[in-house]
């Protein structure tokens, strides 16, 4: 005999590890400390690429002025603002990042508590 709490119960779980399932998984096999730190680190990595992408382009683009004003601008100023906008880009770029990462981590694994409590149910089910 069919019953039907089981087979709504059922369909509701396979369509979560089909979809936002297979993401919360992946993220509920860290560790908080460790999913965070490794988003922040590929965070980093991507905000420094994106700097020297953008400062390559910031220079490039009007390179014979630059090089004519290199000689008449205080070198150590220069490149004091440039770290100064590196660290406020990485900064600004890193809390971003932390506050959506912990959000997610917390989401997902509220959801999957909530997945693993339907297994709990399921398996009350099969064993009346």
């Amino acid at each position: 005999m069919l019953n039907e709490e089981r087979i709504i119960l059922m369909t509701k779980m396979a369509s979560y590890e089909e979809h936002e399932g297979k993401k919360n998984v992946a993220i509920g096999n860290y560790f908080r400390s460790d999913y965070i730190g490794f988003q922040l680190l590929k965070s980093v990595i991507s905000a420094t690429v994106a700097f020297l992408i953008v400062f390559g382009m910031f220079v490039f683009y009007d390179f014979e002025m630059f090089m004519q004003d290199i000689y008449k601008m205080d070198l150590l100023s220069f490149a004091k603002n440039v770290l100064i906008a590196y660290a406020v880009t990485v900064g600004g770029y890193t809390v971003i990042t932390y506050i959506v990462c912990v959000k997610r981590y917390n989401r997902a694994k509220q959801s999957l508590k909530c997945y693993y409590n339907n297994l709990k149910k399921l398996s009350g089910i099969y064993e009346k």
